[in-house]
């Protein structure tokens, strides 16, 4: 067959350069966003984990890059990282946490942590100033404090105010303010739960809805299954949508009150 017969490849249109995601961009375009003022940079932190029978293993990793895409959009002078999706999720043999379910996958907390690092301390080199890890996982916090604290040691000559930082405000909206918003409209604790229960299931269709299997079976089997906390089972996206809404507004005020208070130093 002759090459001219064949049918051309469709026409992709090129990502927009307004987008806020680091990989959509060229290297010119980022360097010219940072010139213009972009000086934020968010690193999203996911995780690949078993969540239950009705929520699939990426939805750390989907639900963080949607809300980081939110977040730097507000903020109107960042840019999002891609997301880290490989973390410490218990020890591999014999397996702990999350690793007894297929699925999961676990790395090192020293290697978390010196990723975490090399990440931030790229994303200064090239210009932009003040990092912010976002957690959508709470098992790795104190990883995302130190590895914020290792940023600076050993970098040549950092910028007055700038470095990286962990953003509690981000799993902290997330998690307690959510799932203290749900108990004010009704909801047990029990059914709230604290891992692929009402809340997370929830949170989870407002942000990512095609990773939650919705049949009524299913969200039955998730009523406090084994690995999971909670009943899924009245989780819908429009009650999830608060909750998503509060981790963009209270990451955005915590981002502006921690820029703000590097540029009085």
């Amino acid at each position: 067959m002759a090459w001219a017969a064949l049918a051309p490849w469709p026409a992709r249109a090129a990502p927009a350069a307004a987008s806020v995601q680091l990989e959509d961009l060229t290297w010119p375009e980022l360097q010219a966003r940072i010139r213009a003022g972009s000086t934020i940079a968010l690193v999203p932190v996911g995780g690949t984990e078993q969540s239950g029978p009705q929520i699939a293993l990426g939805k750390h990793n989907a639900r963080v890059r949607v809300l980081a895409r939110r977040i730097a959009e507000q903020l109107g002078d960042a840019v999002v990282a891609p997301v880290l999706a490989y973390v410490p999720e218990g020890q591999i043999d014999p397996p702990t946490q999350h690793m007894r379910w297929p699925g999961t996958i676990s790395i090192p907390v020293p290697a978390f942590e010196a990723t975490l690092v090399g990440a931030a301390r790229s994303l200064l080199a090239h210009g932009l100033c003040h990092v912010f890890f976002l957690g959508d996982h709470g098992g790795y916090r104190e990883s995302l404090v130190r590895a914020s604290a290792e940023v600076d040691r050993g970098r040549p000559a950092p910028r007055k105010g700038c470095g990286a930082q962990a953003l509690p405000a981000y799993y902290r909206a997330s998690d307690a303010d959510f799932a203290q918003w749900l108990k004010a409209q009704g909801y047990s604790a029990a059914e709230i739960g604290t891992h692929a229960g009402l809340a997370d299931t929830a949170l989870t269709l407002a942000t990512a809805p095609a990773l939650v299997r919705t049949d009524p079976a299913t969200l039955a089997s998730g009523v406090r299954a084994e690995g999971g906390n909670g009943d899924p089972r009245r989780a819908t996206a429009a009650l999830g949508r608060p909750g998503a809404d509060h981790v963009v507004e209270a990451s955005v005020a915590a981002i502006r009150a921690a820029v703000g208070a590097s540029a009085r130093r």
